[in-house]
């Protein structure tokens, strides 16, 4: 049967296969080259809702972290030239933390293609490496139901983001139904996943090490998420340490009394001295980037899990690779080990992780000029509602994450591109995909001023349609670009240069008032418990600004970022501000006195 016209536009079938996918909501920004698709959105009974960002960038990091937060995929839309520009950063973020996401682009008309005309940018070379696995623009209607299954396919089975383009004429021309002659291709819109499990001669070789360990670590990440109980429960039967990556610190209860914390240079004491004392290391679906922080190579044994052969052996010289699921493959590993006493290291790990949380309770309660902002973040733990989702921008927040928020929530950001401006944009996404629960956002002034100021006007706009209002946005105004300040310090050993990175005064919990929100503003360490208190109780969002210290030092931890801390000492010493250098000599102080003896 060769292919028919249909009734419907080419922007017609593009949004009835999207919604043939499952798909509920489309984030993007309007525009000449995407306007037959809005049309088709506008004029459709059960078209996915569109969700308008203030600017294409912050809608692609709200459909990578719907992405994120649903398991499911993202979706973007955006028109030609600088709108498809602008998606460049949340589609990077996609792919560096490997989340299924699919941007369908406007082009200029196919008759001017090549003439330099407005707007007109190869979009193909442009997406050629973010959306590598995927990236194809739609030439004859006909390819429609191929191109979109294409690239939902490929975004699930890779986990990367993929593009569509089609050019504005494409979209309103009439829709094709392919027949299936030769040329045309007829798809389904039908994806499922594997079951993938490793050789069993593979498992039995990982379990020899594992089961020889003395002094065993994990390393958790989020490909642990789905089955985070079962892969914890693995390390209390082989009497390992726990120790996670960023992106699996959401998944490990830090209460319990083996779990070590965050690992790398915003990573808990604890995390960098049982890496640096062990004897074996078990990965479990995490490719951590801070190398410096794994065990020395040579000095530990190492087994790896993960779904993607290409992430094993990505970061330490592992002796054997297991490719498959996280949860199948413990429960294989399991079956073959027995109950492994190891109690002079269970000891070990037990004391150095009491240690770490009276380090961490001791920075967070150091006077700072005016709040500590670790504090700030620490007195969230007694308030943070069970069913509560945190969304992070970068900077120094995350290292206050990491090393001061225990309670065990979802969690997103862009951790491996760590883009500045994400938080807001994460906290809408996971807000519109959970408008029932409680929403918290942390983030700093650098990154808050980058974009969260203008997702702010996106959350006035709809908030009042949530059945739970609460959107609670913590601002740390140090007035300073922290992270980078201290960085400049660590890397260059070279003072804060004030022109770079002096920040604008700006009144954040009164902007949050003009909006229609809540506001606080908090000066003193004793406001913190009592605006939390009133951010949780309240029926609008809340905007809550923290007066925060720019002096609270960013040091890596002990032993592994022990040349780095003489560096920034050395450098903090020639600036000669006596309140930054007394900071960082207790906070050294707080360091150098852990771990100490076996």
């Amino acid at each position: 049967m060769a292919a028919e016209k249909t009734d419907q536009t080419v922007a017609d079938a593009i949004v009835a296969r999207v919604r043939a996918w499952g798909v509920d909501r489309i984030f993007g920004y309007s525009g000449d080259g995407i306007n037959g698709v809005m049309e088709a959105l506008r004029a459709s009974d059960d078209a996915p809702a569109f969700i308008q960002a203030r600017h294409e960038e912050s809608a692609a990091f709200m459909a990578v972290a719907h992405a994120k937060y649903t398991g499911q995929v993202g979706v973007m839309a955006a028109t030609q030239g600088p709108g498809a520009v602008h998606l460049l950063n949340g589609l990077y973020d996609a792919k560096l933390d490997s989340v299924p996401v699919v941007a369908i682009v406007g082009q200029q008309m196919r008759s001017v293609l090549g003439s330099e005309y407005q707007q007109e940018v190869d979009l193909l070379r442009l997406f050629g490496d973010v959306a590598a696995q995927y990236a194809t623009m739609v030439v004859d209607p006909a390819q429609i139901p191929s191109a979109i299954d294409q690239a939902f396919r490929t975004a699930l089975a890779t986990r990367t983001p993929t593009v569509v383009i089609v050019p504005h004429d494409v979209q309103n021309a009439p829709a094709v139904e392919p027949g299936g002659e030769h040329g045309e291709i007829k798809t389904a819109a039908e994806y499922r996943a594997p079951r993938v499990l490793p050789a069993d001669s593979d498992i039995a070789e990982a379990a020899e090490i594992l089961a020889q360990a003395q002094r065993p670590v994990m390393l958790v990440g989020q490909g642990a998420r789905a089955h985070a109980d079962e892969v914890v429960a693995f390390a209390e039967h082989i009497g390992a340490a726990v120790v996670t990556s960023l992106l699996g610190k959401p998944y490990v209860d830090e209460t319990l009394p083996y779990a070590a914390g965050t690992m790398g240079h915003l990573g808990t004491t604890a995390s960098a001295r049982v890496m640096a004392e062990c004897d074996t290391l078990l990965i479990v679906g995490s490719s951590d980037p801070w190398t410096e922080f794994y065990p020395a190579p040579g000095q530990a044994r190492a087994v790896q899990i993960d779904i993607d052969g290409r992430a094993v052996g990505r970061r330490y010289p592992v002796e054997v690779g297991l490719v498959g699921d996280a949860a199948e493959t413990i429960r294989l590993l399991r079956e073959r080990i027995e109950r492994m006493a190891v109690g002079d290291w269970r000891n070990r790990v037990r004391k150095l992780v009491v240690e770490w949380h009276e380090i961490s309770e001791a920075r967070a309660m150091t006077p700072a000029d005016p709040v500590n902002p670790e504090r700030a973040i620490r007195s969230l733990n007694a308030h943070l509602p069970d069913d509560a989702l945190l969304a992070l921008d970068v900077g120094s927040v995350v290292y206050w994450y990491a090393r001061q928020l225990r309670r065990s929530v979802p969690a997103h950001f862009s951790s491996t591109l760590a883009s500045m401006g994400c938080g807001v944009p994460y906290g809408i996404a996971a807000k519109l995909a959970h408008p029932d629960r409680p929403v918290v956002v942390l983030a700093g002034d650098g990154g808050t001023q980058m974009a969260g100021l203008a997702e702010l006007v996106t959350v006035s706009s709809r908030w009042k349609a949530w059945s739970d209002p609460r959107f609670v946005v913590l601002v740390i105004d140090n007035g300073d670009l922290a992270e980078v300040s201290w960085e400049q310090r660590e890397t260059e050993g070279a003072p804060r240069f004030d022109t770079s990175q002096d920040l604008p005064a700006f009144p954040y919990a009164q902007y949050g008032e003009l909006l229609g929100f809540r506001g606080e503003l908090v000066d003193d360490p004793e406001q913190l418990d009592g605006a939390w208190q009133r951010a949780f109780a309240a029926d609008r969002p809340t905007v809550i600004h923290v007066k925060s210290d720019r002096d609270i030092p960013m040091l890596p931890p002990l032993p592994q970022g022990e040349s780095a801390v003489e560096q920034i000492q050395q450098t903090v010493e020639k600036e000669g501000s006596p309140h930054a250098l007394e900071l960082l000599r207790r906070y050294v102080e707080l360091e150098a006195g852990s771990g100490a003896g076996a």
